[in-house]
């Protein structure tokens, strides 16, 4: 089985094309920051990882992605090779997008996006906390677009 999923934030904006024909795909290429879970002293603390997205994806990264979007993806992983102009093989990974989406709220991207690409300066809203036996308010949300789950929830699930 070939399937990757990533999260991680645009490097720049997506890179647009169609194809040529009668029927002209969108293609779209973008790099992933993807951070790295561990890290060793002195190494890198994200991993860069190409990124194809063709017809409806590419559409979609083409009107809605830009650098510093914060996106999940998940596809299939392709390599390949060509020759250069001075003669020499290149090898290519990329990630073929089958799937995107935002990992992120509209107003978290805002946040992050006009700090310049740095931790927003000011500490979060803390959200009070609900009692155990009340259910989570689908209608409240918190200040960064996320419902607040009550503690104390897991043992009313019956698939835990």
């Amino acid at each position: 089985m070939n399937k990757v999923v990533l999260m991680g934030r645009l490097t720049r904006n997506p890179d647009i094309r169609y194809s040529q024909g009668e029927r002209s795909t969108c293609v779209a290429r973008y790099t992933l920051a993807v951070n790295r879970r561990f890290k060793r002293e002195g190494g890198p603390e994200a991993d860069f990882i190409s990124c194809v997205a063709f017809g409806r994806q590419g559409e979609f990264a083409e009107k809605y992605l830009k650098q510093g979007t914060k996106i999940v993806i998940s596809g299939r992983i392709e390599t390949g090779s060509y020759t250069n102009r001075e003669g020499n093989k290149v090898y290519t990974t990329d990630v073929i997008v089958e799937e995107q989406d935002f990992a992120e709220s509209k107003a978290t991207a805002s946040n992050y996006n006009s700090s310049s690409y740095q931790q927003p300066s000011a500490p979060a809203q803390e959200v009070p906390a609900q009692q155990p036996e009340s259910r989570p308010d689908p209608d409240k949300a918190s200040t960064d677009g996320f419902m607040t789950i009550p503690d104390g929830i897991e043992d009313e699930l019956p698939f835990i």
